[in-house]
């Protein structure tokens, strides 16, 4: 079964150990949720927040947002929406 999804274990010792570490996209998306954020959208904007959550279209909603444009601070908002074809990616911020 893992092989047909592009997943093959190698023959030998920790083979198990190593599928059992591969992460998905949605594992990662669930990790960072409550984390501070910075959404890149395809117009070249960003959107640094808060991920409150998402659902599986990216569809995004964030709190404590603030809008950059030409990475110029533009708008700062409580929430914010933004619908998922408009995402480029999602970058999580390190705690520090």
């Amino acid at each position: 079964a893992r092989e047909s999804r592009g997943i093959m274990a190698s023959k030998g010792e920790g083979a198990g150990a190593a599928a059992a570490d591969t992460k998905t996209p949605a594992d990662f998306l669930k990790s960072i949720k409550g984390r501070h954020v910075e959404v890149k959208l395809n117009s070249g904007c960003d959107y640094k927040g808060v991920l409150a959550c998402l659902d599986g279209y990216m569809n995004i909603a964030m709190e404590q947002t603030e809008e950059f444009v030409d990475g110029q601070l533009k708008n700062k908002y409580g929430d914010c929406f933004i619908r998922g074809n408009n995402v480029l990616y999602i970058h999580a911020k390190n705690s520090a």
